[in-house]
């Protein structure tokens, strides 16, 4: 692992109207999208620049995506295997190459490659999860959700491409029979894992919960980020008979433009500002940000 000196900077404390910022991300490093963490490290996705960004108790590291992997997006920590699992693609940015298919890619602690995986062409994943010994990863573009089970070498289909509009994150149930997944046009829906059958499951105004980005659970409560406007929220529900009981966290700044979120045993960790919108527009110079924020639990 190559050390990075100040690349990642430790905040020491935050307003009382705003959660503290944990780790503030240089200006080379564009969009910072995805986050993982083992509770002593913190994993970041830096997308452009095909790096993965560490933070271990102030101290501050980074390794190179393999040769052969595509641009890191969201990020799951595999606590059994001890693998940092990544969904890689070429996103639309100006600065990165189009590619037919992404892939669901394994990396050790020290960055090295331990598993690559595609269901086929077409393949454009965003966003992945570990629950219950299995791998869930999320295809942004035909919203398809695939199972990848401890031992299995193939990802197994849940959801099949087309059934919604862009499936984001996913979240395994507590009984561990049940996935949720966060579909940003269509809204949260449970996956039954035996029969692969899928229940929406609106608002209580029977309303879907769309623009949801990122979820994680945390108990029976279950959070995500909304970033269909700027600035964003962070938002809690609890599943409710085939309802969803929504609840907002925190509206506003810092949360720029949230993306992904984990869990480190006592704090949410956000990343509130990835970047996209400049990176978007070639025009504008990169900038760094105070990217991943902390929310206490309950």
């Amino acid at each position: 692992m190559i050390r990075a000196g100040a690349a990642l900077l430790l905040a020491l404390a935050g307003t009382a109207d705003a959660p503290p910022t944990l780790i503030s991300v240089p200006a080379q490093h564009a969009v910072v999208e995805g986050i993982a963490t083992d509770g002593r490290t913190v994993w970041l996705s830096s997308v452009v620049d095909r790096t993965i960004l560490t933070h271990d108790r102030g101290k501050a590291g980074r390794f190179a995506m393999p040769a052969g992997t595509l641009h890191p997006m969201g990020l799951a920590w595999d606590a059994a295997r001890q693998w940092l699992w990544i969904a890689t693609d070429c996103p639309r940015l100006p600065a990165i190459a189009r590619c037919e298919s992404g892939a669901l890619v394994a990396l050790d602690r020290k960055g090295r490659l331990r598993m690559k995986l595609s269901p086929g062409p077409g393949f454009h994943p965003d966003d992945v999860s570990v629950g219950g010994g299995s791998v869930f990863v999320s295809d942004s573009q035909n919203s398809a959700v695939y199972r990848l089970d401890r031992g299995a070498s193939t990802l197994e289909t849940l959801i099949a491409p087309g059934t919604g509009r862009s499936a984001q994150g996913t979240a395994l149930m507590s009984n561990g029979k049940y996935l949720l997944v966060a579909d940003y046009g269509r809204g949260i829906a449970v996956i039954d894992l035996a029969s692969k059958a899928r229940l929406p499951l609106p608002k209580a105004d029977g309303k879907p919960l769309l623009g949801i980005d990122g979820l994680v659970r945390v108990g029976e409560d279950y959070y995500g980020v909304h970033n269909g406007s700027s600035p964003g929220s962070l938002i809690r529900f609890r599943i409710d008979g085939i309802k969803i009981d929504v609840t907002v966290v925190h509206r506003g700044a810092p949360l720029a433009d949230p993306t992904q979120l984990a869990v480190d045993g006592k704090r949410l960790l956000v990343v509130a500002d990835a970047g996209w919108p400049a990176a978007s527009k070639p025009e504008v110079p990169a900038r760094g940000a105070d990217t991943v924020v902390a929310f206490d639990l309950p």
